[in-house]
């Protein structure tokens, strides 16, 4: 069962930060949507469109968050 937890959260965490590669890369943002979707589903995890822009929302909320933090240091 630990295994199992440990390759859940692996693969979460290679999910996204291949994710949040994409995300840097220059495309329009539908593309890249389009893309980390693709991925999602290749790994056997289904998303909605707006599941997916909440998802997409969520990380670039928290990437100008770790921004803002690390410009005040």
């Amino acid at each position: 069962m630990k295994c199992a937890s440990l390759l859940a959260g692996f693969l979460t965490g290679a999910a996204i930060g291949a994710a949040l590669g994409i995300l840097f890369a220059p495309e329009k943002g539908e593309d890249t949507r389009s893309k980390i979707n693709d991925v999602l589903r290749e790994n056997g995890i289904k998303l909605g469109r707006e599941d997916m822009e909440n998802l997409v929302n969520k990380i670039a909320a928290k990437l100008k968050l770790d921004k803002a933090v690390e410009r005040e240091d």
